[in-house]
């Protein structure tokens, strides 16, 4: 009975006031608890829990054993019993029930010592419910002890009040580096080139600007990278200018912007693509029109290095740079997917023209289909553009977390 006093102690007072308009008069306005999911690997874990309404949220580390504890305040369980962890990795397992009333409670019961990478709530919007997602990632076993002797000394010293800790904010769950990587966002089409249209005559040209002057802010805003776009108005653009763009400025990753229309209206939700391995490589044609090869590896060769060490090295910066663009479409996919309706296989490979410079790792991202009825009234609605924005730059802040870990270990 001590132990489950001092756990409601703990996370009682660590509740977090995360949105705004998250305010009850009473525990009747609090919101149901409708499903609760966790999946697992060795380097991830990630708990949804679909909600009714926005609410309010605490998290507390403890330990002996091992745990995650999450509070939401909610007025009932709609649930009987949770599925199983999916996958294997950093959560063995985990209950959802009501702590008391009021208060519905998740513990994740962990493998190995953790940490909360990003905790977040998603407002309710078109077919998708209001979130709570919570990221988990490895931790020492320092770094765990610390957390739980942070949470406990926060309980005593606020005495059920709770501390100012805001949700996480997208981009900023990543390590600032040393120096700001540059990202380069590509709205598609402009100008003369509207792209795909709907029938309400909106034209993709205009959605795509839209969702890149968003990402651009909310990247800027994160103080943790440096963003250009390809076009900041109605300008044409060839595919040669925009991919030149990101290559002259030697961009850490490039992002092209799309929604694109489809024969079969019932196709929708979002996805993204990286070069096909079997499509005709462009930097053949690049070197075919006199682009000099100590050009595209410059700072990786030596000027006195042979034509076969010089094909070596090209194939080897291709490889990596193609590597690079997955693991940048996979992060994505990781942060879209609680967000919005993803297609099915949202990873997907195809023959773009933007997305084949051999020297920057490249990633197209469709927003949806402005031939699905769906997905048309989704693109036009500022809050579903504001859930697709917030989940691509936790996903490019997931992807250079990544890189910097990898730098490190090679290092």
């Amino acid at each position: 009975m001590r132990f489950a006093k001092v756990l409601l102690i703990i996370v009682a007072s660590l509740f977090t006031a995360v949105p705004a308009h998250a305010q009850f008069e009473s525990v009747e306005d609090y919101p149901d608890v409708i499903d609760a999911r966790v999946s697992a690997t060795p380097e991830r874990a990630r708990l949804i829990i679909d909600l009714s309404g926005p609410t309010e949220f605490a998290i507390a580390t403890l330990d002996k054993p091992d745990r995650i504890a999450i509070d939401v305040k909610a007025f009932d369980l709609k649930i009987l019993a949770p599925a199983d962890v999916a996958g294997k990795g950093i959560v063995s397992s985990y209950t959802v029930e009501m702590a008391e009333k009021g208060r519905a409670r998740t513990t994740l019961t962990l493998d190995k010592p953790a940490q909360v990478q990003q905790a977040y709530i998603l407002d309710a919007v078109a077919d998708q419910p209001a979130r709570l997602v919570v990221d988990i990632i490895p931790a020492t076993e320092e770094e765990f002890s610390r957390k739980v002797a942070a949470d406990l000394a926060a309980s005593i010293a606020n005495q059920g009040s709770a501390p100012a800790t805001p949700s996480t904010d997208p981009g900023t769950h990543a390590p600032a580096a040393a120096t700001r990587p540059l990202v380069v966002i590509d709205p598609g089409h402009g100008g003369i080139d509207n792209g795909a249209s709907a029938p309400n005559g909106v034209h993709e040209k205009d959605i795509t600007l839209a969702f890149a002057l968003q990402l651009q802010k909310v990247l800027i805003d994160s103080g943790r990278f440096d963003v250009a776009l390809t076009r900041e108005d109605d300008t044409y653009l060839t595919l040669n200018e925009r991919v030149d763009l990101a290559r002259q400025n030697k961009a850490d990753l490039f992002i092209s912007l799309h929604a694109d229309s489809f024969q079969q209206a019932d196709i929708r939700g979002a996805s993204v693509y990286t070069r096909d391995e079997n499509a005709t490589d462009v930097l053949d044609k690049v070197l075919a029109d006199g682009e000099n090869r100590y050009d595209i590896v410059a700072g990786f060769a030596v000027p006195q290095a042979t034509p076969a060490v010089m094909d070596i090295l090209v194939d080897l910066m291709r490889r990596e740079t193609r590597k690079s663009s997955y693991l940048a479409a996979e992060a994505l996919i990781h942060q879209l997917e609680p967000s919005v309706t993803l297609r099915r296989f949202p990873v997907r490979q195809a023959d773009f023209f933007v997305l084949q410079a051999p020297d920057v790792p490249s990633i197209l991202v469709e927003l949806g289909f402005l031939s699905n009825a769906a997905d048309i009234a989704n693109l036009q609605k500022s809050d579903w553009r504001d859930r697709v924005v917030d989940g691509l730059a936790r996903g490019i802040a997931d992807y250079f977390e990544q890189t910097q870990k990898t730098l490190a270990a090679t290092q």
